[in-house]
């Protein structure tokens, strides 16, 4: 096995194939669902052997609090002031309680300021690894409503890959990479979601310089799964029935069983056909935890190529399999040549789907 020292990570140059996102404004548009332990589900050790699959899905995210994606000034019928940026709150910040009471939607926040009117507050707010206490005094706008002055995100849905499942457990890995927030670039932290049937209707092809992507449609109302787990290596849930893979069960590969040469992906461009196509594995860096950027691959299957262009966005989570073994996912695009990208190891993301089990047991 021959590694290469690992790539310096250039913005410009590397796209996360992260989920075609559409944001949504509230709860309001995607129907809340009661969070998941994946203790439940008796993953306690790591399975020899999963299921890849490589079919689009639906992903709908509620957060974890309400994440403050923008800070603004109200107009009052005497002033303009910011209550929010007063109070010392920051874009990136997850406000989790309002004088004590949870809150993970914006309606919630929203009813709350109606409830109390003009008293101060006291905002629990999550910066990062911090914990903090913060005072904010809401100011009532020219329209009458009493407000903040933030702009908040609880919720986001889209489309991506599933990339496993354990068929004892049920338990499954989709992205190879977490779910962040558009705007504030921070992992949405996690309260309850799903994932969905989906349909890939349209391609955009992807050019140097021009990341492609999927384009696709899913049903809000039909659930194939629960999420239990946002993560950098990506998403993990459990899936309520049993879905059928191209492949049977399939030994997940260690770094050292991990070669460069020919492999193949599996991935859905059209409809809801899952085909595997040919790529090749052009260099295999040190395996660092935390890492997403373990292997890069060259798309080489002539399908592939004429209709994508190579890797395009929404293909995050497509199995990569080599020599009867499942070794990574695709998570990665370079924007300069879409023909390339780099996966994470399997094995690392069955790794995190036992050590997640692990936490909320």
């Amino acid at each position: 096995m021959q590694q290469q020292r690992r790539p310096r990570r250039r913005l410009a140059a590397v796209l996360a194939l992260a989920l075609v996102l559409s944001l949504q404004s509230g709860a309001s548009a995607l129907e809340e669902e009661p969070a998941v332990s994946a203790a439940a589900f008796g993953l306690s050790q790591t399975p020899e052997e999963v299921i890849p699959l490589g079919c689009a899905v639906g992903i709908k995210l509620f957060s974890q609090g309400v994440l403050v994606v923008g800070l603004s000034p109200i107009e009052t019928s005497s002033r303009s002031v910011s209550p929010g940026r007063t109070a010392g709150l920051k874009t990136g910040d997850v406000i989790t309680h309002i004088n004590g009471q949870e809150v993970n939607t914006i309606e919630q926040v929203q009813a709350l300021l109606k409830k109390l009117g003009g008293q101060k507050l006291t905002l629990r707010v999550l910066r990062g690894e911090k914990t903090l206490q913060l005072a904010a005094s809401p100011v009532q706008s020219v329209q009458g409503a009493y407000q903040l002055g933030v702009w908040l995100r609880d919720s986001m849905a889209g489309i991506g890959t599933l990339t496993f499942y354990d068929p004892d457990t049920g338990v499954f890995a989709a992205l190879g990479h977490g779910i962040n927030d558009v705007d504030t670039a921070m992992l949405m932290p996690l309260h309850a979601g799903s994932i969905m049937p989906a349909s890939v209707v349209d391609v955009k092809k992807g050019a140097n310089g021009s990341p492609g992507e999927l384009h696709g449609s899913f049903d809000l109302t039909r659930d194939l799964g629960s999420l239990y787990a946002n993560t950098q290596l990506g998403i993990y849930g459990v899936l309520e029935d049993d879905m059928d893979g191209v492949l049977g069960p399939t030994p997940v590969a260690d770094l050292s069983e991990i070669t460069l040469g020919e492999a193949t992906i599996l991935s859905n461009i059209q409809g809801e056909q899952v085909e595997e196509y040919t790529v090749k594995i052009t260099h295999i860096y040190p395996n660092v935890p935390g890492e997403t950027l373990n292997l890069m691959v060259e798309v080489t299957d002539p399908r592939l190529l004429e209709t994508t262009g190579g890797i395009v966005q929404g293909m995050s989570g497509s199995p990569i399999l080599q020599n009867g073994r499942l070794v990574g996912a695709v998570t990665h695009v370079l924007v300069n040549d879409p023909t390339r990208g780099y996966g994470i190891l399997a094995e690392s993301m069955l790794e995190q789907a036992v050590w997640q089990q692990a936490q909320v047991s």
